[in-house]
């Protein structure tokens, strides 16, 4: 064989060398991405598998009966105890061991197995919408700086509410105990919840507001729960302040001949009387009570050790009236004609939401004729149309209409 065959040969075996290495390559290379497909579908089929489970589980736990709502009324020695279900009567039973005891009391809410009624599960008290809808999260934004007049007035109702709560030493030192509710009265939009809401702001205290008639429900026992339940809210977030407005919807006075309606309000404002002054004290809880009807309440709620304080809210006089009008002009823009005196005189007998309505009727007559200023021709048309006190001459029509 000469030298040019053995080349021709030796290349035809490094040649098929070449191929059969590439060949390995690539078989090793399937063989990679096969180990990788399966190393993929293990993983997948162990995430289904348990993805299974937890549809099974989920599926086994809607299929499990209902539980009863019952209501702990005794603990027994023997370990059981007595609860009364939603279903009426009471009975005695087992508690499971998953539950822990020490949560277990007289009151306490707790789930019941639906076959042997015993207990499962410790549930939290309930608080109804309403109650917890009437705290107040957002403080209200009012000082007292933004009421005007009624110093007296305010006086008398921080004595009686914001000292209790900001300095109680003062009051153990003179030996009495602080007020424990104060009842507003007087006529509509004189200020009544403006007065609660600065001192709830002065305070920093949780701030409870409920409308009496929110406390009269249709069924029995229902505006008595919910009192019961507004109370234990506030002693549970004292300090707190519960201001109950339109006290006359649920605290007019008890008659004898009365419906079924009537005798249920009667409930509820038993309920409010035995909180205002039962066993359980109140502690850092004031209550401040409104009402324009002060002479429809029931004489209970009057007494000492109920409302111990009462606070007439008057109408505006002369000088008030010219605070009021300072308050609710001061980011308004006045023409230099305005004056506070003319409007003080001209609004007597107005209330504070009566001159409030004043400014902002001033203002729109303003906007309307394209001006940026308000004029007192604003204000008189604004007078007359809110508390209808003012004639017109015809020079004044003028001004008012160009």
């Amino acid at each position: 064989m000469d030298d040019e065959q053995m080349n021709h040969l030796k290349k035809e075996i490094s040649e098929k060398i070449a191929m059969l290495e590439e060949e390995r390559i690539r078989y090793l290379e399937d063989a990679k991405r096969v180990e990788g497909e399966k190393r993929y579908v293990e993983n997948e089929l162990i995430r289904l598998q348990k993805e299974v489970r937890i549809l099974k589980a989920e599926l086994e736990r809607l299929k499990q009966p209902p539980m009863i709502i019952g209501t702990v009324r005794d603990l027994l020695a023997s370990g059981k105890v007595i609860v009364r279900s939603t279903t009426g009567p009471d009975f005695i039973v087992d508690v499971s061991q998953d539950v822990d005891r020490r949560s277990l009391k007289v009151g306490s809410r707790v789930s019941l197995n639906k076959q042997s009624l015993a207990v499962m599960e410790v549930l939290p008290p309930s608080i109804d919408p309403i109650v917890s809808g009437a705290e107040v999260i957002e403080k209200p934004s009012v000082s007292y700086d933004d009421i005007g007049g009624l110093r007296d007035e305010l006086r008398e109702l921080r004595e009686a509410v914001e000292d209790p709560l900001m300095r109680p030493e003062v009051y153990k030192k003179v030996g009495i105990e602080p007020p424990k509710a104060v009842l507003l009265e007087g006529p509509p939009g004189t200020g009544k919840t403006l007065m609660a809401k600065a001192v709830a702001t002065q305070t920093n205290a949780t701030f409870i507001r409920v409308v009496g008639s929110e406390l009269v429900q249709k069924y029995i026992g229902e505006g008595a729960r919910l009192v019961r339940e507004m109370f234990e809210l506030a002693r549970e977030k004292s300090p707190s302040i519960v201001f109950i407005d339109e006290l006359d919807s649920v605290g007019a006075k008890r008659i004898d001949m009365a419906t079924s309606g009537d005798r249920e309000v009667q409930r509820t404002l038993m309920q409010l009387l035995a909180e205002m002054d039962g066993f359980n004290p109140l502690g850092d809880v004031k209550i401040i009570g409104a009402t324009n009807r002060p002479d429809i309440l029931d004489e209970a709620l009057l007494r000492p050790g109920r409302f111990d304080r009462i606070i007439t809210i008057p109408p505006p006089d002369y000088g008030a009236r010219l605070d009021i009008f300072a308050i609710h002009t001061k980011k308004m823009n006045l023409h230099k004609d305005v004056s506070f005196e003319e409007l003080a005189a001209i609004t007597d007998g107005a209330s504070g939401a009566d001159i409030r309505a004043i400014c902002t009727e001033a203002g729109m007559y303003t906007i309307r004729e394209k001006r940026v200023k308000v004029k007192m021709v604003d204000f008189r048309r604004a007078v007359d149309k809110v508390i209808g006190n003012m004639d017109y001459t015809e020079k004044e029509a003028g001004l008012m209409f160009g």
